[in-house]
């Protein structure tokens, strides 16, 4: 159910981007505010590159007037056996599931070409992506957006860093060319003969508006910081600290960040990752999130704040192939990249965990 008196806060970051300190404090302050409690936060302020309005959401989501031969060599290689993309690429529906959504996964060699590829490591792998002249120009938008969020997830970092007590360059190192990943999301209305067809329980749910089904299961990101473009439909639910289900506006000119598991255990549970989940419209709803990841060698250890002894040092990228092919679009995968080593569980935090995004 909907919890009384709870809502996600809105922060306006727009003194970040200043040059200047001393317009940082009240923003970092609100920011970290809501990394705390709610784990969720709507922020205004950025850059105009950095926030879409309804036309700037169209362009990047042309990708989806393609035809299935088109989209099909985009797929990853589950989908497609023939296909040499393992992890980047397209996800195509898969019915029976409580999540129900297509879309496509890119990563930073659309910005910054093969410099952030490596060969023989699935996490970086290039991207395969639509031919320039069948969508003109879309290319170059998903690459300026892509580099438009870097420079906000990067400002963002560093404002948590500054509220942790660090320096605020701290983290900026982990994240050089990074694994971050663009993802253009596309869900579907659901009809009353695939509903009927999910053998999961919990695709139902009790709303203050009444019964609703679900789109996207319930689930918390993997990694640091995620930056969502919404696209007016609204749907996305955020867990709050009293355990019900609070809503996330889809506000123009705003972007949602939430963060995610790393990030919760690198900063000893300071920073909440908070569960959500999308309810389903009955229209079609996009969604385009910016997941804000580190290198697949950058070691995450505890930080000079915390006991050295917290949790076992981990490859975020080792950590981050563990996680994803356990969800359903990866699974069967496994064996597509080799672990060096798997972090303990930090024994901070709870025995479970919930599902990532």
């Amino acid at each position: 159910m909907m919890g009384t008196g709870r809502v996600v806060p809105i922060v306006d970051v727009g003194s970040l981007f200043e040059a200047e300190a001393t317009a940082w404090e009240l923003p970092d302050q609100r920011l970290f505010a809501a990394a705390r409690t709610t784990g969720f936060a709507c922020i205004r302020g950025v850059a105009p590159d950095a926030t879409l309005d309804p036309a700037g959401r169209a362009r990047l989501l042309e990708i989806f007037s393609l035809d299935e031969a088109e989209r099909r060599r985009l797929y990853r290689r589950k989908f497609a056996p023939e296909n040499p993309n393992v992890y980047r690429g397209w996800f195509p529906l898969q019915p029976g599931n409580l999540t129900a959504k297509e879309g496509i996964d890119i990563g930073g060699d659309v910005a910054h070409g093969p410099a952030v590829t490596v060969a023989g490591d699935a996490l970086c792998e290039p991207s395969p992506l639509p031919q320039e002249s069948r969508l003109p120009g879309w290319h170059a938008a998903v690459a300026a957006y892509y580099c438009a969020m870097e420079r906000v997830a990067e400002v963002l970092m560093r404002s948590l860093a500054r509220s942790l007590g660090l320096r605020q360059d701290y983290f900026d190192d982990s994240f050089r060319q990074g694994l971050s990943t663009l993802r253009l999301i596309r869900y579907p209305p659901r009809d009353a003969a695939e509903l009927a067809a999910v053998s999961e329980p919990g695709i139902w749910v009790e709303t203050e508006p009444g019964r609703r089904h679900l789109a996207g299961a319930p689930h918390t990101d993997s990694g640091f910081v995620t930056l969502l473009a919404q696209d007016g439909v609204a749907g996305l639910q955020a867990r709050s600290p009293d355990d019900s289900w609070m809503n996330v506006p889809p506000l123009e000119r705003t972007l949602v960040v939430n963060f995610g598991q790393v990030l919760e255990q690198w900063s000893a549970g300071r920073i909440r990752a908070t569960e959500h989940r999308v309810l389903g419209a009955g229209v079609e709803r996009y969604s385009i999130p910016f997941f804000y990841e580190a290198r697949a060698e950058a070691s995450i250890a505890p930080l000079p704040i915390d006991s050295p002894d917290r949790f076992v040092p981990f490859q975020y990228g080792d950590f981050l192939w563990k996680r994803i092919t356990s969800f359903i679009e990866f699974r069967g995968m496994e064996g597509e990249r080799s672990l060096e080593r798997f972090p303990a569980i930090d024994k901070h935090r709870q025995a479970s965990s919930p599902r990532r995004r």
